[in-house]
């Protein structure tokens, strides 16, 4: 994604520019520009690249700049937050319309993103010399945050892997490109009937559904791999329903009068 996103900001005209001659309206016209064709998200991070490019000419290159003109523009606002979850019977649909794909490693990636909240391109890259079934480990050398992960594997990510035939000419866990498995996916969803269900979605469902287990926010960061959060946050959707039987029979004032508290008092 990264060298995608050089290649193309390097055709900008800004890009022609001396880095001595850019000033901020150089990069508010862009991102005007650049607000007609994609969403705020690529936006935003074709903006912040070119802000790292600046920082790096200022630090370790040498180039005297007084400033980076990209401080003082304005980042596009992003409402990109979703909060898809898989409901009743869902699931099963899925699974049904995956076992008619074409793509016979859709099914164990579909699973094991449910399972461990990885995603798609961390599947993809993947190595069987990284995961340790006996410490139920798997090691992501490298994410999205640019630092490497240990995801711990349940029972059912476990068996998914075990039936899984181990490739001996490149490692890989689920030796498929990227475009076939999108391709599977989306005629997958598409027989379900569950058209705007992304795959992104499924490591929405997998945290939420830790969270509800009861795992703290530090535990959960540990499956998820994020340092913020606030970002977090955006992912363990929980459902009302599902915390008001937790607390079905519960208040503050019976928690206060229950024995336990009482005979410590």
């Amino acid at each position: 994604q990264e060298t995608y996103r050089i290649r193309r900001i390097s055709s900008a005209a800004l890009c022609a520019m001396p880095l001595y001659d850019l000033r901020p309206s150089h990069f508010a016209s862009y991102r005007n520009a650049r607000l007609a064709e994609v969403k705020p998200q690529t936006v935003k991070h074709e903006l912040a690249l070119f802000g790292r490019i600046i920082t790096l000419a200022q630090r370790e290159w040498g180039v005297a700049l007084k400033d980076n003109p990209l401080k003082q523009v304005g980042l596009p606002i992003v409402h990109n937050a979703r909060e898809r979850r898989l409901e009743d019977g869902e699931l099963v649909r899925l699974m049904v319309a995956i076992e008619g794909s074409r793509t016979p490693l859709l099914a164990p990636a579909v699973g094991l993103a449910i399972e461990t909240g990885m995603r798609r391109g961390e599947l993809l890259d993947l190595r069987w010399r990284r995961v340790d079934l006996s410490s139920r480990i798997a090691l992501l050398p490298i994410t999205k945050n640019g630092r490497s992960r240990q995801v711990p594997l349940n029972d059912a990510a476990l068996e998914i892997l075990k039936a899984l035939p181990r490739d001996a000419a490149n490692g890989c866990v689920l030796p498929v490109s990227p475009n076939a498995l999108r391709l599977a996916w989306v005629r997958a969803v598409k027989r379900a009937g569950l058209s705007d269900l992304r795959f992104h979605d499924l490591r929405h469902e997998a945290i939420s559904r830790y969270a509800e287990m009861g795992l703290t926010t530090s535990e959960l960061s540990i499956i998820s791999g994020h340092r913020d959060l606030r970002m977090l946050s955006r992912y363990t959707h929980l459902r009302p329903v599902e915390l008001a039987q937790k607390l079905a029979g519960r208040s503050w004032a019976s928690e206060r009068e229950s024995p336990a508290v009482t005979s410590q008092s």
